[in-house]
């Protein structure tokens, strides 16, 4: 229904463009020599003023609808329901809004829930309606007052982008205000696991079971959380796949700026470009099916003890998979090196291969650099290869021939499954995710005062 009104805005929408510019023309003679702004302006003013205001009344449809409806579905619930713990009381609503909407719970609701959910059903039908009167009739009302004011002096090109400079603002606050909003939830919770767990204990501990005991006599409930073996095997994995990704890459992308024909590199790119499109559950099919095991049978032919599931599997796949990051990234800022350098340094007496190594590369690295980071943080936050390549176990080792786990896997291990957020944990996820935001921020901010001094040698 949503989608309908949706479409039904915007061919109004366009209907005001029409009207707009057709209006113009109209008032300037049909000679649009003589409008302060061209007709499409003024046709696009119409359908702004169409459009805009009815959509911005769904949007808050759509974010408040829910809260007005919960509140009212709880003013006829029984005292004994409004007695409930929170958590149980929420469960009660999702279980009424579930069946509303027509989903089948996993387990027979009662016949309050269903009374609950027969009203969800009126309030949302008849909310509904009103929106779109209201919605439709917003709509209606711009187009007629939009049009009515289209004549030759309207300064609809300064009106226009106005709106178009405030909207490209309200986008630019909202992903800075959904940064500060990931940033300051890390932090809340990382601080209330930081309160049941020590700081030291996290950064510095050396063993991580992070399970905790439900009852007295429960085994294997350690509770440990000494995240140095999480960060441990992060770093691993991170380092095999870059010293893959990275030669790989970087060659192919001189090979392609600097020597291939024009016909080998039309193939060749989109070729390697087709790796980035692969999904990275196949990789970790291919991983565990095929490179673990001959990786494991290669070694054990050399004497060594290679465990079923490796840090040197997983790490060699997902170098694989970052290959065309640093490849595509590296052959354009390679190709934008302006062809000038290339030729003094010719010129001057120098060969293909010393002109790429000492004018060329030196002139990309800013942009080599970038793909590199990019690289790093596409092979940190990788899961699913980790998963399935290099296992569950914790370990605190160099070797890349033992299991180990990364940080984004037991972030997940963590968050599956129905969980309180009150337990040590479940925060630890929080935690993981802080200390890795906080790494990750910083090994930007050393790479980008890298670049900046070395970029100043060249401007």
């Amino acid at each position: 229904m949503t989608l309908a009104l949706s479409l039904t805005l915007l061919a109004l929408a366009a209907l005001g463009y029409q009207l707009g510019s057709s209006r113009a023309l109209a008032a300037a003679g049909g000679s649009p020599r003589s409008l302060h702004s061209r007709p499409t302006y003024h046709g696009v003013y119409v359908a702004m003023w169409g459009a805009l205001p009815a959509l911005a009344l769904l949007v808050m449809w759509l974010v408040f609808a829910p809260r007005i409806e919960d509140a009212f579905v709880l003013g006829s619930l029984s005292q004994a329901t409004l007695e409930l713990p929170p958590e149980r009381l929420a469960v009660f609503l999702s279980d009424a809004r579930s069946v509303a909407l027509g989903d089948i719970p996993s387990r027979p609701p009662s016949d309050e829930v269903l009374t609950a959910s027969e009203q969800y059903r009126s309030l949302n039908r008849t909310g509904f309606a009103g929106l779109c009167v209201l919605a439709l009739g917003l709509s209606a009302a711009g187009l007629v007052a939009a049009r009515s004011q289209v004549r030759v002096e309207l300064r609809a090109r300064n009106r226009v982008e106005r709106v178009a400079t405030s909207v490209l603002i309200a986008a630019s606050l909202v992903a800075i205000l959904t940064t500060a909003g990931i940033v300051l939830s890390l932090v809340f919770e990382a601080g209330r696991f930081f309160s049941l767990v020590s700081f030291r204990e996290f950064l510095f501990g050396l063993e991580w079971s992070p399970q905790l005991a439900l009852r007295a006599d429960q085994v294997a409930s350690s509770g440990a959380f000494g995240a140095v073996p999480v960060f441990a095997g992060t770093l691993l994995v991170t380092v095999i796949a870059m010293a893959v990704a990275a030669p790989v890459g970087i060659f192919s992308a001189i090979y392609l700026a600097e020597y291939s024909a024009p016909g080998v590199r039309a193939v060749i790119k989109p070729m390697l470009e087709v790796l980035a499109g692969i999904p990275t559950v196949v990789y970790g099919f291919f991983a565990a099916l095929t490179v673990a095991p001959m990786i494991r049978s290669f070694g054990e032919s050399l004497g060594l003890d290679v465990a079923s599931e490796s840090a040197l599997a997983a790490g060699t796949i997902m170098g694989v998979m970052i290959i065309p990051f640093v490849s595509s990234l590296s052959d354009d800022v390679i190709t934008a090196v302006p062809r000038s350098l290339r030729d003094g340094s010719l010129g001057l007496g120098a060969t293909r291969s010393e002109t790429i190594r000492k004018v060329v590369l030196p002139a990309a690295l800013p942009g080599i650099v970038g793909s590199l980071l990019l690289a790093v943080s596409r092979a940190i936050g990788e899961t699913m290869i980790v998963v399935m390549a290099a296992g569950l176990a914790a370990n605190l080792t160099a070797n890349p021939l033992e299991a180990v786990t990364t940080v984004t896997v037991q972030i997940v291990t963590l968050l599956v499954g129905d969980q309180e957020f009150d337990s040590a944990k479940t925060l630890a996820a929080f935690a993981l995710g802080l200390v890795l935001f906080i790494v990750t921020l910083m090994l930007n901010v050393i790479a980008l005062t890298i670049v900046r001094r070395y970029r100043e040698q060249y401007e």
